[in-house]
């Protein structure tokens, strides 16, 4: 079983996680998994329009080198640690 530590959330989803705990009578940690599931397309209603869905697809390996090298360069800042974040 793995275990994650998630921080950074603000009040409006801690709100939408115990809701959803209250009216399904589970615990925080499974309401939890239950939207990251569904966030993830991998729960069982996959329709729902917070579903991380299919419809960028097409564009999946559509990229030229260059053009990954470009993305990858521009996303460099978003691999750094906030230490700020986890104090």
């Amino acid at each position: 079983m793995n275990q994650l530590t998630i921080r950074g959330f603000d009040d409006e989803l801690a709100h939408r996680i115990r809701q959803l705990a209250s009216r399904e009578g589970i615990s925080l940690n499974r309401a939890v998994l239950k939207l990251l599931r569904r966030g993830a397309g991998l729960g069982e209603r996959k329709g729902d329009s917070d579903t991380v869905g299919s419809s960028l697809d097409h564009l999946i390996g559509t990229w030229t080198h260059q053009e990954a090298v470009e993305m990858e360069r521009a996303l460099e800042d978003l691999s750094y640690i906030d230490d700020a974040m986890w104090k």
